[in-house]
């Protein structure tokens, strides 16, 4: 499935009247950002916070109460993978987006686009890793839909889920409010998902198998709450990896960051995989890892509570007030570059 989608998207007149979706620009670079821009922001935004976060922020009934909510489509090839499934991938994803705006999950809805052919026992085994995911993350699964399509159009199992959960933060987490004094801490290794979905899909074997990073980030996030770190912004590494949400969260705030190369965590095996398939580790997407600002007086604090559910967890960098905005940059052995968006994914159907 390397052609493009079967449909065409009408782009702005400043836009090539030719252009189309492609695989691999579902998320993680340029052409997701112009979607947005030009197209999803004009027509649902509301405010100017609009879309600028992977959960939106809500006050419903204006009784006090503050909710996140989150909704996200699960497509990865193959559906089962070393250390996960698309099942446990969907649940521990919604989770993660939810626990990004500073939330406790709550409740998820699950639905499932099945393709004519799917086996059962593969819908039992995904559904009871979903159940398992679930009971870890400490949430219900209330409500949800079932559809299927002919044979050839679904790619065995598509999955979509959505989240509620109850903000914990007494503070708007986000972009917005990252300030020149914030260090940047990542919460463990970078690069395990994609590239053990990488290999089990190109059918390479390395002498030790790389599991995926797979897992709930609300208990490591609500830690850092209850702590009383003053967490400014949260942003799992996803689609597009570490690059492409430190890219992101720069260019919203309007800031400089600067990183430490030698300093962000990548397993000796993930980096020898990487080398093997010409992959960057900082663009490799994760289902289990999240970057946080924090302020450099809290960053060991931070560190401390962090380090309770992974000890790869490491600070990489910090906001520069003198470096050019909405830029990163990274120091190395050599001296230092900027990190550039990619135009697509390096690695599609990942998540």
């Amino acid at each position: 499935m390397n052609e493009p989608f079967d449909f065409s998207l009408a782009c702005p007149a400043s836009s090539a009247s030719n252009d189309v979706i492609e695989l691999g620009h579902g998320g993680g670079g340029r052409l997701t950002h112009r979607l947005i821009d030009e197209i999803f922001r004009p027509a649902f935004a509301t405010s100017p916070g609009d879309f600028t976060h992977d959960g939106a922020m809500l006050e419903p009934g204006g009784n006090g109460a503050r909710l996140a909510f989150t909704t996200d489509s699960y497509v990865v090839r193959p559906l089962f993978f070393p250390g996960g499934d698309i099942g446990s991938l969907a649940i521990n994803g919604t989770v993660n987006d939810l626990a990004m705006c500073g939330a406790e999950p709550l409740c998820l809805s699950v639905a499932f686009v099945m393709e004519e052919g799917l086996p059962i026992d593969d819908l039992r085994r995904i559904v009871e890793s979903m159940q398992g995911a679930a009971a870890r993350a400490r949430v219900r699964i209330v409500t949800g839909d079932t559809k299927v399509v002919e044979r050839g159009h679904g790619d065995g199992l598509y999955v979509n889920t959505s989240g509620v959960g109850l903000l914990r933060s007494r503070f708007a987490v986000g972009p917005q409010r990252v300030t020149a004094s914030d260090v940047v801490i990542v919460s463990g290794d970078v690069g395990r998902h994609g590239v053990a979905v990488m290999a089990v899909r190109e059918g390479l074997g390395f002498e030790t198998e790389i599991a995926s990073d797979c897992a709930p980030l609300a208990q490591p996030v609500l830690s850092l709450i209850e702590a009383g770190i003053d967490v400014h912004c949260l942003r799992d590494l996803t689609r597009g990896g570490l690059a492409t949400a430190l890219i992101e969260i720069a260019e919203t705030a309007d800031a400089g960051i600067e990183l430490d190369e030698a300093a962000v965590p990548v397993s000796e095996t993930v980096r020898g995989a990487c080398e093997i398939l010409g992959l960057d580790p900082l663009y490799v997407a994760n289902e289990g890892r999240f970057v946080a600002f924090v302020p450099a007086a809290q960053a060991q604090l931070a560190l401390a509570c962090l380090r309770r559910f992974d000890e790869g967890a490491a600070v990489i960098g910090r906001v520069d007030g003198r470096a050019r905005p909405r830029t990163v940059c990274i120091r190395t052995i050599g001296g230092a570059r900027e990190l550039d968006m990619l135009s697509g994914e390096q690695l599609p159907r990942i998540c």
